[in-house]
């Protein structure tokens, strides 16, 4: 893990904010940390002598976030949210509304209330693959409790107050100053200090350790096994058009990782394990179309069937989304990934191309082991997830 501080231009950002979109954009220039919108940080600051938190707002990526895609939050607010015994998602995002200094800014990040609790000036929260691989082994709690002993580590726990309540319960008689971050399990770190360079280093210093026993213990040759399958691609284009109700664009992947992955035996059970972190489900649903015969309508009828009932098992009030499949893994050819347009099948791609990486090395450490259906299901259907989509 490469670390991107550069001591000449980092002087150029003066002050608190501007240093925050400094270190932000440099953890969103690296996708092993960050994809498309994922992760979120913040600073405390003082504004007219009061506490705020200014913490990354919905629409922004880190890559690109500026001054104004911050949302500053009175912490006093935040934290009084976080010893409540029950806050809904509406007023969640409500309250945090209300208690912004300027409500023409971007709605906080949904994680604004954990970022309030920890006692630092910078945190960063990151979804990186290294992390989030070794914890969706089946051995994977053990393994990140032996290779960081001083950190939090924290069960899955769906994103959001309940999170925040999770972790308040936590630390309540806790010495932070033995902490050197919060690992969330099937879902990212945070690293914190009360220097902006110090809590990166921090990050990419942990991310390295992570990646240096993957890279030890779960490295995987990429040499496909099967010859090249032909394949009806425009076929396969008119059918999932005719689900989606659009004419789709079709992001076609025949690199050696993604002919590797679609070389695997029992694909149908492989390639069907679920997300790599929870906030991708979103764009990609639980599981991939999986096709390893010319009967496309049979698979993707099956597909959706599926879906159905994975839907009717869960659902509260929910209206179901459409049950038609977002990428598909083609047995011996490839993956290719559905979008609206090019921009959202290629995003698509992304997020699953780090995805294959990172269930072949979990299966190197005991088998790769993604959230519960249920856990996939809430995040799936969660409010405030769908809204980033719009």
């Amino acid at each position: 893990m490469k670390n991107l501080w550069d001591y000449t231009e980092s002087k150029t950002y003066i002050g608190d904010l501007n240093l925050r979109v400094y270190t932000s954009n440099l953890l969103g220039k690296n996708d092993e940390l960050v994809l498309h919108g994922g992760g979120n940080t913040s600073v405390k600051s003082k504004v007219d002598d009061e506490d705020i938190l200014f913490v990354k707002g919905s629409g922004w990526d880190l890559v690109s976030i500026e001054a104004e895609g911050f949302s500053p939050v009175r912490l006093d607010k935040l934290l009084e949210m976080a010893k409540l015994e029950k806050l809904s998602d509406s007023d969640m995002v409500s309250s945090q509304k209300k208690a912004m200094i300027n409500p023409s800014d971007p709605n906080p990040s949904v994680e604004a209330i954990l970022h309030a609790l920890i006692p630092f000036k910078y945190v960063d929260h990151t979804h990186a693959d290294a992390i989030v691989t070794i914890s969706n082994s089946k051995n994977g709690k053990k393994i990140i409790e032996e290779l960081f002993p001083n950190f939090l580590i924290v069960p899955y726990v769906m994103p959001g107050f309940l999170l925040a309540k999770k972790i308040y319960e936590m630390t309540r008689d806790f010495d932070w100053s033995f902490c050197d971050g919060i690992i969330l399990l099937n879902h990212g770190i945070f690293t914190f200090d009360n220097d902006a360079k110090k809590s990166y280093d921090k990050m990419i210093n942990a991310v390295g350790e992570a990646e240096d026993y993957s890279d030890e213990f779960a490295s995987v040759a990429l040499k496909p096994l099967h010859v090249e399958q032909d394949f009806d691609i425009e076929k396969l284009r008119d059918i999932i058009s005719n689900e989606k109700k659009y004419d789709v664009y079709m992001r076609i992947n025949q690199s050696d990782l993604a002919k590797f992955y679609a070389s695997r035996e029992n694909l149908n059970s492989f390639a069907t394990r679920g997300v790599l972190t929870p906030e991708h489900i979103i764009r990609t649903k639980r599981v991939p179309l999986v096709l390893v015969d010319d009967d496309i309508l049979k698979a993707v009828k099956n597909f959706k069937d599926e879906y159905v009932k994975y839907f009717k098992k869960y659902k509260k009030d929910e209206i179901c989304l459409n049950p038609a499949p977002n990428y598909a893994i083609v047995k011996d050819f490839g993956v290719v990934t559905f979008g609206k347009n090019e921009k959202e099948a290629n995003i698509i791609n992304d997020i699953i191309s780090h995805t294959m990486l990172a269930v072949l090395r979990a299966d190197k450490l005991g088998g790769y082991q993604s959230i519960s259906e249920k856990d996939s299901f809430d995040m799936e259907y969660w409010e405030l997830e769908q809204a980033k989509l719009k």
